[in-house]
């Protein structure tokens, strides 16, 4: 028996696919190959947005023509919020919620009465590379206490819950024995993780440092507060990768309060400066949401200066989408449709424009990078991988390619012609 899984949205969504095809080469069920079919296929969904939502019911009908007599699971915030919309899909075997999914393997395993056919595995890295990834993503928390009037995955998730530091260590501590060289963190609500006998976010990557031997940690999204000030100097380590990502969504503070951010750009502009002074060559991408409820050009001025001010690296753009069940969603004021994407485009611009200063500003240096692929099709010769900032870079190998999933020292030598990534050289 074989099983495939395909997943969109957030880091965590991937986390759990990670963490699922796991368990489910434990009890005995292979991962299917690029080339072979599939008996079990699980979707992981998102509900981000109603463009998420579109594309999950896309992938569903995908993955049902690709694999037609295999059976499919389905999860994730899309299945846990509208499990009646699926009822007319006939591709859906089986829909597990979010509040059941640490069981998912369990409960597909019993309902569907599997019946694996091949010796069990206990190489948890082996799912993660047989799917072409190197990077491990480990998930420490779920779910958000807050209620930001535009989301909706507070009530996909639900209530906030933290994993016992050991129980985080003795999983990295498996990966990095199998072979895994870096490891992201990741939740919905990081800067809330709270282990009741062990403390806050720094003591859990204070932990993770002293008692693993993870190459490269990596923290995954911080909403910009609730974050405990111990972190600051545990960059110190090396191995504690210099990149945050930093949601701010709006620049203007009349957004922010109808958003029910919990803080306001100011306050977002003392957590820049504070980060910067504390850890060198820091890179730091943000989340911009393009015409919320009642924004008018005002307050996308204060954006857009905010923005340019603040000197990111690189900004994820959103168009506001409203979501069913969230306050803003039913509110006056929406956003034309056209003026919304005119935004993005805008930021885009800016966006690029900031993405290639930071790129240049780290020409000349020489860097540790993990050779995650091979590079473009369209570029023979070149690996890539991402600098400790988290920037992508291709690598030139000439006539010795170096071997996936290897860190090697990189001198970065220029910019790419199309503005995305550093070139870089292997230092020999």
């Amino acid at each position: 028996m074989r099983v495939r899984f395909h997943t969109l949205g957030c880091r965590l969504n991937e986390a759990e696919v990670e963490r699922w095809a796991a368990e489910f080469q434990h009890r005995g069920v292979a991962l299917a190959g690029a080339e072979e079919g599939a008996d079990l296929v699980v979707v992981n969904t998102c509900a981000v947005t109603q463009e998420a939502v579109r594309k999950s019911r896309h992938l569903l009908r995908r993955a049902r023509r690709a694999n037609p007599k295999a059976r499919l699971v389905i999860s994730g915030c899309y299945a846990t919020l509208s499990p009646d919309a699926l009822a007319d899909l006939p591709e859906i075997d089986l829909l597990v919620g979010n509040r059941d999914k640490d069981r998912l393997v369990e409960i597909a395993t019993e309902r569907l009465g599997l019946d694996p056919t091949v010796r069990p595995t206990v190489d948890v890295a082996a799912p993660l590379f047989a799917r072409g990834r190197q990077r491990a993503f480990v998930k420490v928390q779920d779910g958000c206490r807050h209620r930001c009037t535009f989301c909706i995955v507070n009530v996909a998730r639900g209530d906030e819950r933290s994993r016992p530091v050991a129980e985080v260590c003795a999983e990295v501590a498996r990966l990095v024995a199998a072979g895994v060289h870096e490891v992201v963190l990741t939740g919905v609500h990081l800067g809330g993780y709270a282990d009741a006998g062990d403390g806050d976010l720094a003591d859990l990557v204070r932990s993770l440092l002293a008692e693993t031997e993870v190459a490269r940690l990596r923290i995954g999204a911080l909403e910009p507060w609730d974050l405990p000030d111990g972190l600051w100097p545990l960059f110190a380590d090396p191995r504690l990768m210099p990149h945050l990502h930093l949601p701010l969504q709006s620049g203007s503070d009349r957004i922010l309060r109808r958003m029910a951010r919990r803080g306001t750009s100011g306050d977002y502009a003392r957590l820049l400066a504070t980060a910067r002074a504390a850890v060198p060559d820091l890179v730091v991408t943000t989340d911009i949401i393009a015409g919320f409820p009642g924004e008018d050009a005002a307050d996308w001025a204060a954006t857009l200066d905010f923005v340019a001010r603040a000197g990111f690296a690189d900004l994820h753009v959103f168009a506001y989408s409203p979501r069913p069940g969230t306050p803003a969603a039913g509110w006056a004021g929406q956003v034309d449709g056209a003026v919304r994407q005119a935004r993005c485009r805008e930021l885009a611009t800016l966006a690029g424009a900031m993405r290639a200063a930071t790129l240049r500003r780290f020409v000349g240096r020489r860097v540790a990078v993990l050779v995650e692929a091979r590079g473009p099709a369209a570029i023979p010769g070149h690996w890539s991988g991402y600098t400790p900032g988290y920037l992508p870079v291709r690598v030139a190998t000439g006539d010795a390619p170096v071997p996936v999933n290897r860190i090697v020292e990189v001198d970065l030598v220029g910019v790419s012609d199309d503005g995305a990534a550093l070139l870089g050289e292997v230092f020999v």
